[in-house]
């Protein structure tokens, strides 16, 4: 992975703004030490050639401030998106997402429709229930992967390609040791390492999203990985028919980042979905 570009700062964010053309909002997942270009530098290069890419750290994670949230917390962040898109001008947007980012643009897409053009969405869990039976350590396994990694010891290169290679790649053998560098000095973020440590949450409050997704207009590509460690593919299944216009891909051989692990395939399904999707908006359908 190559050295991040030269970021900004607005609205208490740091991103990246790469490119021209259609605005693109690049959302990354929680898991510690992820940022925007952890998350989507194997990809942002791809997409800013036919795009306006704009990757910001969500709030709380990289360069962007370690605020402390009260209140619902999914609110909160398609909140603040909505603020930094203000800022930026940006009036109309497509998301490509992961985990985390997906969750929070889940929620903005159905609380601000006029924001949101269309929704790539990869390992998100917007309701806390799967189809046919519980969810992974009744969806806990993110929380309890993160509390083991900086508790004991603490933060070590070792636990954190351990993390990766067995929740978020699916063949951990081909991990760049890069990925693994830079997610670990990120998660010895002094910011990071304080809100890990509080006892209270200072994430906010959970929210279930049921009622939000049936009142997403957006076109929607729930996309994931067949070996997804945290949801298997009923659950996302079940998403894209909570979704009015809800679609599935799955990918073989990826689990939870597939953008890192199949870049080029990733970008050329997304690619597809995007352009599908700017069309019709044109057209009107």
């Amino acid at each position: 992975m190559s050295t991040p570009p030269e970021g900004k700062h607005a609205e208490g964010y740091h991103y990246l703004d790469l490119g021209s053309g259609l605005d693109t909002v690049f959302l990354h997942g929680g898991g510690p030490g992820c940022t925007g270009w952890s998350d989507f530098g194997p990809v942002a290069g791809l997409f800013a050639a036919e795009r306006r890419v704009l990757i910001p750290d969500i709030l709380q994670y990289g360069r962007s401030d370690k605020v402390r949230i009260t209140g619902p917390m999914w609110d909160f962040h398609a909140a603040r998106t909505v603020a930094l898109l203000d800022t930026l001008g940006v009036e109309r947007a497509d998301f490509v997402c992961n985990s985390w980012g997906g969750t929070i643009a889940l929620n903005l897409a159905a609380k601000y429709p006029d924001r949101v053009r269309s929704l790539v969405v990869t390992g998100s869990m917007p309701v806390f229930y799967g189809p046919l039976a519980p969810l992974p350590e009744n969806g806990h396994r993110g929380r309890s992967a993160r509390d083991a990694y900086y508790g004991g010891e603490g933060p070590t290169r070792e636990k954190m390609r351990r993390l990766i290679a067995t929740l978020e790649w699916c063949h951990g053998d081909r991990l760049p040791e890069e990925t693994v560098e830079m997610r670990y000095q990120q998660s010895l973020d002094p910011g990071e390492r304080e809100l890990a440590a509080m006892s209270d949450s200072p994430r906010g409050d959970w929210q279930d999203l049921t009622e939000e997704l049936g009142r997403i207009q957006a076109p929607t590509l729930f996309i994931w990985g067949r070996e997804d460690a945290f949801l298997t593919p009923d659950y996302p299944m079940m998403l894209a028919r909570m979704v009015p216009d809800g679609n599935l891909h799955v990918m073989d051989h990826v689990s939870h980042h597939l953008q890192e692990e199949q870049p080029e395939r990733y970008h050329a399904i997304v690619a597809a979905f995007l352009a599908d999707a700017a069309r019709r908006d044109a057209k009107g359908d």
